[in-house]
């Protein structure tokens, strides 16, 4: 295997330990934590800003893990049309499957972080504290986030099952 190639994996399983790591982390530590701060207004700023701050890191995660995925794609010679993606066979077999779930998982995983970044918690964020409203978006941002992991776990398995061919 190159040292390109190993580069490439090395990267990308370092981005995606801080990716779903950094999840994990504000699933079973921050948000218990922050939960007992008191006054409600400064739990609300308080998560206002954890997730400002993730939310860069976890979209530059996303960048890192697309661009080293496909890179990892085309050193594995998965990245092609001919012979492979174009194959109905291809993708009835073991690694075929393996690598749909993966993809697919990706995905789930774009489109959820994308709304819980770029829709409920903003909204979240912009209630004002302690009103129905604001609970209310906080317990939905927070379904979805935890929704978002468990995917998530799954993308995991699925990348377990590609790395040994299926």
């Amino acid at each position: 295997m190159p040292a390109a190639h190993w580069l490439s994996v090395t990267v990308h399983l370092l981005a995606a330990i801080l990716w779903l790591g950094g999840m994990f982390f504000l699933a079973v530590v921050g948000a218990p934590v922050l939960r007992a701060v008191e006054p409600e207004n400064l739990r609300q700023r308080l998560f206002q800003a954890l997730g400002a701050r993730f939310r860069l890191v976890g979209w530059g995660t996303i960048t890192v893990l697309i661009a080293s995925g496909l890179l990892n794609m085309r050193y594995r010679g998965l990245l092609q049309w001919e012979g492979v993606l174009a194959e109905p066979a291809f993708w009835d077999g073991a690694l075929g499957r393996a690598l749909a779930a993966k993809l697919a998982a990706v995905v789930i995983m774009i489109v959820f972080s994308g709304l819980h970044d770029f829709v409920l918690g903003p909204a979240a964020s912009r209630a004002s504290a302690g009103t129905a409203a604001s609970r209310r978006l906080r317990r939905r941002a927070a379904v979805l986030a935890r929704l978002n992991a468990l995917v998530g776990v799954a993308l995991v398995i699925a990348a377990v099952r590609v790395a040994r061919g299926g």
